[in-house]
């Protein structure tokens, strides 16, 4: 993995289970709409598995969507974010942060310690992932061409498949409901990474790969 990172100049973080656990917050809107947790994320699983968006999960359980906004605490971000997002500028390298999120996480994200050279959401771009143009803004906020760029994520669909298709380099995450479920689909052949944590990442980055990094050949 090292050497295939040689011709790497940025590398740019999707936020949902791949910076964030989102668990937390899907569990108080779960609560908020009176379905169980258990219920609910069988559900969620259902509609990742179908293909289905999981923003239709209200309807499909039949409720009205939650009004309560969540948040981004320090308790939500993954152990390994922090320090992965350090050793990419360590490394010389840009570091960016781009997902779908609403309003308010670019600046939850840096209150808790995230610092890359440019964070932005499709709250604040006005386009989300897959569209094309989402991808084109992360190559003009990186300042650098779309092979010289790794996107890591853990949704095929959203992720690894369309940041292929604008020609960047694609990191596959293995966390998360999407990442369990989607590692299961032909399309995984986009990613030229599957990572077990972003951990590996660092250690790549540090010339110290190990068994936690699985480079696609």
């Amino acid at each position: 993995m090292t050497e295939k990172l040689n011709g790497i100049r940025a590398i740019v973080f999707d936020v949902g289970e791949t910076l964030v656990n989102e668990t937390r917050s899907w569990s108080e809107l779960a609560n908020e709409a009176g379905i169980s947790e258990f219920t609910f994320f069988s559900v969620f699983g259902s509609l990742i598995e179908r293909r289905v968006d999981h923003r239709s999960i209200w309807n499909e359980l039949g409720v009205r969507p939650p009004t309560a906004k969540t948040t981004v605490t320090l308790a939500d971000l993954y152990a390994d974010a922090a320090a992965c997002i350090e050793a990419v500028k360590t490394s010389g390298r840009i570091v960016g942060i781009a997902g779908n999120q609403p309003n308010g996480v670019e600046r939850q994200l840096r209150a808790n310690g995230l610092s890359p050279h440019f964070l932005a959401s499709s709250a604040t771009w006005r386009v989300s992932k897959p569209e094309p143009e989402f991808f084109d803004r992360i190559v003009d906020a990186a300042g650098v061409e779309a092979g010289q760029i790794l996107y890591v994520g853990d949704r095929i669909g959203n992720d690894i498949v369309p940041a292929k298709q604008a020609g960047m380099m694609t990191a596959f995450l293995q966390r998360g409901p999407w990442a369990v479920i989607q590692r299961k689909w032909s399309e995984t052949r986009a990613a030229d990474f599957w990572l077990e944590s972003l951990e590996a990442l660092t250690e790549g980055l540090c010339g110290t790969d190990s068994q936690n990094s699985i480079t696609k050949q």
